[in-house]
């Protein structure tokens, strides 16, 4: 099961933060409350991802407001694993994640965005970097979303 790690958590609060700032400094918008439970857990039982599965309701609810805020798709209209390759040199993804994108889980789209960042090799942090900004070209007529 896709675990959501705590950077996201993080991403998560500040996006809240700053949407719902406290009135006194003190008192914490619901969502705020929600993710800030999670992530004090986390910290306190040293862990990097949280199940997604086990999220409680709430705080759930509030990760998913700030990653309907993020890109969907690493993919920046190059594909190379239509040309054979196993992980595409455009975005970084495997195959299969390619192929499996659309079924996957936030949290799972999410582990791999992390990990194809992390690695940092792939055209959409370099040579193309100004695609990523755009975004991905329009597919063409009878292509599935990527």
């Amino acid at each position: 099961m896709a675990g959501i790690h705590i950077t996201d958590v993080e991403a998560a609060i500040n996006f809240w933060r700053e949407k719902k700032p406290s009135p006194d400094g003190v008192t914490l918008a619901p969502e705020l409350r929600a993710l800030a439970e999670v992530y004090a857990l986390m910290i306190f039982y040293h862990e990097e991802e949280a199940q997604e599965q086990g999220f409680p309701p709430e705080a759930y609810g509030a990760w998913k407001v700030w990653y309907d805020t993020t890109p969907d798709t690493p993919c920046i209209a190059i594909c190379s694993t239509s040309q054979g390759d196993e992980m595409c040199k455009g975005c970084g993804r495997s195959f299969e994640e390619v192929q499996h994108w659309p079924e996957m889980t936030p949290g799972q789209k999410r582990q791999t965005w992390r990990r194809i960042t992390l690695l940092g090799g792939a055209w959409r942090f370099n040579k193309y970097a100004e695609r990523a900004v755009e975004g991905p070209a329009s597919p063409p007529a009878g292509s599935e979303k990527r």
